[in-house]
């Protein structure tokens, strides 16, 4: 990482699935990261102690402004928001005030506070569904649900204050995240909408039928296909765009995926070659807003930023979200970790 440092990175949405994977990778990467969470969906546990936490909306002008200020931030990563394509479906107001309103008002905060950098939490929700092949970052981009029109609609809003402001941004569309950390220090939220990994996963402890929506669609097996990415590659995408960045790079949008497409029934037997027995499943009618098939053109990415995943095993990913799982159905409830009331808005 770059030397030209003047302060800590903010993370909203640090609490969550994929911003307290992003806060470990910062702390290995000597940053100082501080984080600020609503905690509607993630959790105080998934804070690092020692890490600054800030109970405040990303929205809140206020509050980020002032945490902005305090540890004289130039970085801002961005992961609060809302993430179902069905739940956009049947609350579309709901996702333009989380995903878009929200947004909205950080990047003035961020402006009215100087910062310089901005990595933004997109989504490959943006395409629409390809009619062959592995989607492009300069494909066409139309987005069949409020969730993705919503993500597409911060990204030009980004562009556009890059013109005019010269805050410079990395728009990182990721395909579908799975798995958890290999160490077992961070893993899907209990409190958020579940993803396939982890809605396998809780089917095979609780010993219950998993629903399959959907074995109709036009691929191999009927099932819908999807470029599954480990988590802990996705933080790293992130810490090489705020490189780039640091570097005097220009803004880009970046897809993350792995190039290669996994079928539901392929995470399937992926659990079952970790569990070493069958998984029963119940068929589902499709749900709003699915597509078949979505695979990333992935050489970008790895291009310009010089990104190379280390966890591209489906069976990993299957395995840490089963470990993290199993884990958290053991523990016991517990407290939120007592923080310092310095490093605590309200």
């Amino acid at each position: 990482m770059s030397t030209r440092r003047t302060g800590a990175v903010l993370v909203t949405g640090g609490a969550g699935y994929i911003g307290s994977h992003v806060v470990h990778a910062l702390l290995k990467a000597g940053e100082t990261p501080v984080v600020l969470d609503n905690l509607s969906t993630g959790s105080m546990e998934a804070v690092p102690r020692g890490v600054a936490f800030h109970l405040a909306d990303a929205g809140d002008r206020q509050a980020v402004e002032s945490v902005l200020a305090q540890y004289r931030v130039c970085d801002v990563m961005h992961f609060a928001g809302s993430l179902s394509v069905p739940e956009s479906v049947a609350d579309p107001v709901r996702y333009y005030e989380n995903n878009l309103a929200t947004s909205l008002r950080l990047i003035q905060s961020c402006l009215a506070a100087g910062a310089q950098r901005f990595v933004f939490s997109s989504t490959a929700a943006v395409y629409r569904e390809p009619e062959h092949g592995k989607v492009r970052e300069g494909d066409r981009v139309e987005p069949g649900t409020p969730y993705g029109r919503t993500k597409l609609a911060v990204e030009w809003i980004l562009a556009d204050v890059a013109r005019a402001r010269g805050l410079r941004h990395v728009a990182l569309r990721y395909f579908n995240v799975a798995g958890a950390d290999p160490k077992g220090r961070a893993g899907p939220s209990e409190h958020g909408v579940p993803g396939l990994f982890q809605r396998v996963a809780r089917s095979v402890l609780a010993g219950m039928p998993l629903p399959i929506y959907g074995d109709d669609f036009p691929t191999r097996d009927g099932t819908g296909v999807r470029d599954y990415i480990h988590v802990s590659d996705l933080a790293e995408a992130h810490i090489a765009a705020l490189r780039h960045l640091r570097k005097g790079g220009e803004s880009l949008t970046l897809n993350c995926g792995y190039g290669r497409g996994h079928s539901v029934r392929d995470v399937v037997a992926a659990f079952e070659a970790v569990c070493g027995h069958s998984i029963s499943v119940a068929m589902r009618p499709r749900r709003p807003g699915d597509l078949a098939e979505v695979v990333a053109d992935a050489a970008e990415i790895r291009g310009t930023l010089g990104w190379r995943p280390r966890f591209d095993d489906i069976e990993l990913m299957a395995r840490t979200t089963l470990d993290w799982e199993r884990a958290r159905a053991k523990a016991p409830a517990a407290a939120a970790p007592a923080r310092n009331a310095e490093t605590v808005a309200g």
